[in-house]
C-alpha cells in the first residue's frame, strides 16, 4: 500500500505537499510550527488539514 498516495487522494492535495509534511512530521516538528513557519514547504496546507494528514498517516502505518 502506498500510504502517501491513499492519503493524497483522501485529503484532495499534491502528492509533494504529502511528502513535504510527511518529512516534517518525521523529524518531529509540531503541527502549528509546520502551519505557521513551513508554508513554503507544505504549499501553504493549513492546521486543519494537517492534523487531517498526521492522523491518516499514523492510522495507516499502524494499519501495515
Amino acid at each position: 500500500m502506498d500510504i502517501l498516495q491513499v492519503i493524497t487522494q483522501e485529503l484532495g492535495v499534491q502528492k509533494w505537499q504529502v511528502e513535504a509534511a510527511v518529512k516534517l512530521i518525521d523529524e518531529g516538528n509540531t503541527i502549528p510550527f509546520i502551519s505557521r513557519y513551513r508554508k513554503e514547504a507544505t504549499g501553504s496546507l493549513n492546521d486543519e488539514v494537517l492534523r487531517n494528514l498526521r492522523e491518516r498517516l499514523l492510522y495507516l502505518r499502524n494499519l501495515e
